[in-house]
């Protein structure tokens, strides 16, 4: 069964920053890509950003500039590096991997303060 471990949420006062890290384990192939979503109070799910088996990455308009996705193939990793944060960036962040189906982590809570 795989597993998707988050670690690195937390408060954080607004210009701040903090790192995520989601490590997947419980196979021997790696995920195909992973990636980060977030979903604030009243809102729906949406994604952070992304990175393919190729390296390639992709992230929401809002994010751009700011977060940067990086990957550790050899050990299924991915981190989510999150600069000059915003209040608008409180969410529960969730680790997503694509295996042949996607898996989920249990999700960890980023809180900016204003």
């Amino acid at each position: 069964q795989v597993q998707l471990v988050e670690s690195g949420g937390g408060l954080v006062q607004a210009g701040g920053s903090l790192r995520l890290s989601c490590a997947a384990s419980g196979s021997i192939f790696r995920p195909n890509a992973m990636g980060w979503y977030r979903q604030a109070p009243g809102s729906q799910r949406e994604l952070v950003a992304s990175i393919t088996s190729g390296g390639s990455t992709n992230y929401a308009d809002s994010v751009t500039g700011r977060f940067t996705i990086s990957r550790s193939n050899a050990k299924s990793t991915v981190y989510l590096q999150m600069n000059s944060l915003k209040p608008e960036d409180t969410a529960v962040y969730y680790c997503a991997a694509d295996y042949p189906i996607r898996y989920w982590g249990q999700g960890t809570q980023v809180t900016v303060a204003s």
